[in-house]
């Protein structure tokens, strides 16, 4: 069990459920001098002794039960990816999983046929592993050999081209941690994720928040320069090595579907 992180996940994770939400009475209490719950407070929501949990978040538990961590999840209002989480950081996978930054030949061919509709490929890491000339014409931040992450938190540009920026961000952190898991031990994750709390305020508070979750479908805006804003749906398939394509499309017969082939005519030429 990987006793530090599981105990950042519980002090996290408490911070963010209100005593209200749980009928705990008022969070503006004056008394209150932590955010979230208290210690006891979960302890007692949980079922578990406060000294049991107090141990538990500063990495001096013992290996939970399976019904220990089904009522912390319960108390912590866990959903699902959160709970499969919280399962893997107190019994991690022996074995990391596999990084694969490079996208086949195959798939590379089947980006480039789709001339109409921006599509991408990345790694675990966030990287870039291929894309189509219309993605890259759409957000630089889609260029091969770009990380996801950094775009977002660190160039500018990246941040003037998603509308809605705080959205893309906060996404883009929770599907983050979700494609790594519990992966402790690659020196590229450590380092970037050091680069970004150092550099990004911005991230260090949604990277603390702990969020997890996988993103399979939604929609996204982007402001293109000469085009102004396009609205697109994506939706995002798991591919092999922990690789993810995405791809995205406007909605039939709306203004965004004929931005989105003006700007193929503008690609192509």
């Amino acid at each position: 069990m990987d006793d530090a992180a599981l105990a950042e996940f519980l002090r996290a994770r408490r911070a963010l459920v209100r005593p209200k939400d749980v009928g705990l009475g008022d969070a503006g209490d004056a008394r209150r001098r932590v955010t979230g719950l208290r210690r006891e407070e979960l302890a007692f929501l949980a079922g578990v002794s406060a000294d049991y949990y107090v141990r538990l978040e500063q990495g001096r538990g013992h290996r939970p039960s399976e019904g220990v961590l089904e009522s912390l999840a319960r108390a912590l209002r866990l959903d699902e990816e959160l709970t499969e989480h919280l399962y893997a950081l107190a019994r991690p996978a022996p074995t990391a999983t596999r990084t694969r930054e490079r996208v086949s030949d195959t798939v590379q061919e089947l980006l480039d046929a789709w001339t109409t509709t921006p599509a991408t490929v990345t790694s675990r890491r966030m990287n870039v592993v291929g894309s189509n000339a219309l993605a890259c014409e759409l957000a630089s931040c889609y260029v091969p050999g770009t990380n996801l992450l950094r775009a977002v938190f660190l160039d500018p540009g990246t941040r003037e081209t998603h509308v809605d920026w705080n959205a893309a961000a906060s996404e883009a952190v929770a599907n983050f941690r979700a494609r790594i898991g519990t992966e402790r031990d690659d020196p590229e994750l450590t380092e970037l994720i050091g680069e970004l709390s150092l550099r990004s305020q911005e991230f260090r508070e949604l990277w603390a928040r702990h969020d997890v979750h996988t993103t399979t479908a939604g929609a996204k805006s982007f402001r293109h320069p000469e085009l102004g804003v396009i609205s697109l749906r994506f939706h995002a398939m798991p591919l092999e090595d922990g690789q993810v394509l995405t791809v995205l499309h406007a909605r039939p017969g709306s203004p965004d579907e004929r931005s989105l082939a003006l700007l193929a005519t503008m690609t192509a030429t």
